[in-house]
């Protein structure tokens, strides 16, 4: 297993020398590399056994080191940032010479965002380089959102873990670019569609479910755990499902014949910010326990509900 701690400078070493650390984020636990070194990037797809055409993610430490790497000249996009960074906001910019084409899949666009998290910030102000970092897990699988999460997954393929906690979020950041001069969403995630109309108004969705992404996150079948998932409404899906043991990931009131089930309740008040948080936790478990199938109830389709619905469809492809 992979060594775990809070080893600023282990990690940016490791990282300078091609090797993969596992990186916390407010959103979900990233699999590092030095998105410069092209030997370190590919070692990122291997270890995840991602496929080379859904590209990465590069993680900066701040808005002024964009210049060496990306085109950010629109002024949508520069209020975004100025609004929501640090934070669960990826925008997806004309790349730069530097990032090399492995990073984006040969794209012309490069997806960036500055995580906020204080030992991720501290490292990436240290080392001085982008860090390309999909999430640390096999690819298509519950994204990490804890140390022990990486651990069990990829330890066996990475070099270092620093260890942030939990995350803050729960959720992949948001993915904003530009369409034919309008704003769009490519991934739902981490910050709400309301509060992105908020500073640029009405905004297109491009929440494709695609063999050909433009973007991280757009393949239909992700984030899944291995145990069948259906989402849906709980009675009729626990009708259908009769006579198996079923672990069920609700949302507020459990007002459903418990029987023999695991329950795994994301809120019980409602808030879409604490069902975000759970989510991937309570996919992991349901996942490991000895439930036949897992069945989610489908969140109110506004602000965190609609990325987490989003995320729920992909599991279930």
């Amino acid at each position: 297993m992979a060594e775990t701690g809070k080893n600023i400078d282990l990690a940016a070493e490791l990282l300078l020398q091609g090797k993969l650390v596992a990186i916390p984020t407010e959103t979900v636990y990233g699999l590092a590399a030095n998105a410069l070194n092209e030997k370190a990037v590919l070692s990122v797809f291997e270890a995840k056994q991602r496929p080379f055409f859904d590209p990465l993610i590069i993680h900066l430490p701040n808005i002024e080191s964009i210049v060496k790497y990306a085109v950010l000249e629109d002024e949508r996009l520069q209020k975004l940032a100025k609004a929501f960074w640090p934070g669960p906001l990826t925008l997806l910019l004309p790349k730069k010479d530097s990032i090399p084409g492995l990073v984006t899949s040969g794209l012309d666009r490069v997806a960036v965002r500055i995580p906020n998290h204080a030992l991720t910030l501290e490292l990436l102000n240290k080392i001085n380089v982008p860090l390309a970092a999909p999430s640390a897990n096999p690819f298509g699988y519950v994204s990490p959102t804890e140390p022990a999460h990486v651990n069990k997954q990829l330890g066996t393929k990475i070099d270092y873990i620093l260890d942030g906690g939990a995350c803050d979020v729960g959720l992949e950041s948001t993915i904003v670019g530009i369409e034919n001069d309008k704003i769009c969403v490519y991934r739902l995630g981490g910050l709400a569609i309301e509060e992105i109309e908020k500073i640029v108004g009405n905004i297109e969705l491009m929440i494709n479910t695609s063999s050909d992404p433009k973007v991280p996150g757009q393949l239909k079948s992700h984030y899944a755990p291995k145990k069948p998932l259906f989402s849906g409404d709980i009675k009729q899906l626990l009708e259908k499902n009769k006579g198996k043991k079923i672990a069920v990931i609700c949302f507020g009131e459990e007002n459903f014949s418990k029987e023999d089930h695991l329950i795994f309740n994301l809120s019980r008040t409602k808030d879409l910010g604490e069902a975000a948080i759970n989510l991937f936790n309570y996919l992991r478990v349901a996942d490991d326990s000895d439930a036949d199938i897992v069945i989610c109830e489908e969140l109110p389709n506004e602000g965190l509900g609609r990325a987490i619905n989003d995320r729920l469809k992909r599991a279930s492809a």
